[in-house]
């Protein structure tokens, strides 16, 4: 049976070259506003976690007191290490059997392990749940932007790819204040449930409407192989650090912590190995060992970990820090952290546009802004009274953080890509990407660990702490994990001279973001 999205395909390659460039068939569009819709719910599900995190710690595992520090990082972590160690695998074999099967199965994997997370009942299924939706979200999300490169003319896939940032600019924004939102009308208890159980009806739909119309014959069959072993070794050895990274603080830095943290060090370097050994048989390894003989694609890509570890970690501490400590509510955590949210969408649309004027100084004045915002955000938490702290005093350094990520964000796939052979990009991307899911994975655990290992809440008076007490206990805390999060920031803001001055790149995919 002929399927009935074949035809986008074969209409566009029969328009003419100036038509084609000109104009696509309307399926093509209601195809990318499917995509755009899992898109979306990755997207959305980064974010609107975040503000969830508090209300998860008090009502899960209830009857034990609460969830764990280490579980409120897992839960965070583990969906970012498993979205960037998919990405890579999912696009290899998307090039085999196709990306609109690809996109299937994972979104409707990703609709399925939502129902998951929103039925927990402990700590451990909630965990198991949400790593399962970030390696399904890992293996529908390169299947985006596949599709788009191959549905669309390069006249018209600039606009869809400007599309796509805009949907991920919105999505990342919206996150916080539909999550507070959902937790302020159904309530503490249960109301956190709702923020995966909103993805259900979108993902059904998305799933139904995706046989329909987006095209089968959009993909790129290729000789492209996957290199199972080496995922297996990059997994076990990312595994291995985090593992102790996250736990460490919560059991007291026993002995094994060390060795885990060990042993993933020498898994790193047996992975390395055996890619070199892959692509010296002239297999298909999992990171090509010949990208990292360009010194400026290896600081680019030290660059893109970083980045990403410093700025998507900062939401988790103000989310514990203004709930947990402050006692606001759900809500109100997911608006003091709009103005960052909004800053980078207004960033990303003007680093678009300047990225061709100044060159490499965009990704400087970025992360410049991404440093001195997270600095003045940590300054606000350090000399403001904890009774006297409010969102108005975070409103501008988050601004400006946000602007000078949105700056970064933007263009800066393009320019680590830049720094390898052009038959070289495809790979480079899926590394780069890769790198940026890792680094906010890591970022959390180092940043949970800092949070909590400083958490030393005392009782100003005789009897249990005041809430005065907690609130000074939290914003201690807080400035130990912020002025971490702006030293990755101070990092990263040196590492990008490690890139060239100018590129050229037309109609690029953007970068995923990650919070």
């Amino acid at each position: 049976m002929t399927d009935p999205a074949a035809s986008v395909l074969k209409t566009t390659s029969v328009l003419k070259p100036h038509a084609a460039a000109t104009s696509v068939p309307r399926r093509t569009w209601i195809a990318l506003a499917i995509l755009l819709a899992g898109v979306a719910m990755s997207m959305i599900d980064n974010s609107i976690v975040n503000v969830a995190l508090p209300t998860i710690r008090t009502s899960l595992d209830s009857a034990t007191g609460g969830a764990s520090e280490a579980t409120l990082s897992w839960i965070i972590s583990g969906y970012a290490l498993a979205f960037g160690l998919a990405l890579i695998p999912a696009g290899r074999i998307g090039d085999r059997i196709g990306h609109k099967w690809v996109f299937l199965v994972g979104l409707a994997g990703f609709t399925i392990a939502s129902l998951a997370c929103g039925l927990s009942n402990d700590s451990t299924q909630l965990i198991i749940a949400r790593v399962a939706q970030g390696l399904f979200g890992g293996i529908f999300f390169p299947a985006v932007t596949a599709l788009i490169q191959l549905m669309f003319p390069p006249r018209v896939r600039a606009k869809a790819f400007a599309v796509l940032g805009v949907v991920i600019g919105v999505s990342t924004a919206a996150g916080p204040l539909v999550g507070g939102l959902l937790i302020q009308a159904l309530g503490d208890q249960d109301g956190w449930r709702s923020i995966f159980f909103v993805n259900i009806p979108i993902g059904v739909i998305a799933v139904v409407a995706a046989l329909f119309f987006v095209p089968s014959g959009a993909e790129a069959h290729g000789k492209s192989g996957l290199d199972l072993i080496g995922v297996l070794l990059l997994a076990g050895s990312l595994v291995a650090i985090l593992v102790p990274l996250i736990q460490g603080q919560d059991e007291g830095w026993p002995l094994w912590t060390y060795l885990s943290l060990s042993a993933g060090v020498v898994l790193l370097a047996v992975f390395a190995l055996w890619e070199r050994g892959v692509a010296s048989r002239g297999a298909f390894p999992v990171v090509p060992p010949r990208l990292f003989s360009h010194a400026s694609f290896t600081g680019g890509t030290i660059l893109a970990l970083v980045f990403f570890a410093a700025f998507t970690s900062i939401f988790f501490t103000i989310s514990i820090m203004w709930q947990a400590g402050l006692g606001h509510s759900a809500l109100e955590s997911g608006l003091v952290t709009m103005p960052f949210a909004l800053g980078v969408l207004v960033g990303a649309t003007l680093g678009s546009r300047l990225t061709d004027r100044l060159g490499r100084n965009v990704l400087s004045l970025g992360t410049g802004l991404v440093a001195l915002g997270l600095i003045g955000t940590w300054l606000v938490v350090l000399l403001v009274p904890a009774a006297d702290l409010t969102n108005w005093e975070l409103l501008g350094p988050l601004a400006l953080g946000g602007i000078g990520s949105g700056f970064f964000i933007a263009p800066n796939a393009q320019f680590i890509v830049a720094t390898v052979d052009r038959t070289e990009a495809g790979a480079a991307s899926g590394v780069v990407g890769t790198a940026q899911r890792v680094g906010s994975a890591i970022g959390i655990a180092v940043i949970g660990s800092v949070l909590f290992g400083t958490l030393d809440i005392t009782s100003s008076v005789a009897g249990p702490p005041t809430p005065a007490d907690i609130a000074t206990g939290f914003t201690h805390a807080a400035t130990f994990a912020l002025g971490t999060s702006a030293a990755f920031a101070v990092a990263a803001f040196f590492l990008v001279f490690a890139l060239p001055k100018k590129v050229a790149a037309y109609g690029a995919p953007p970068a995923v973001t990650a919070d």
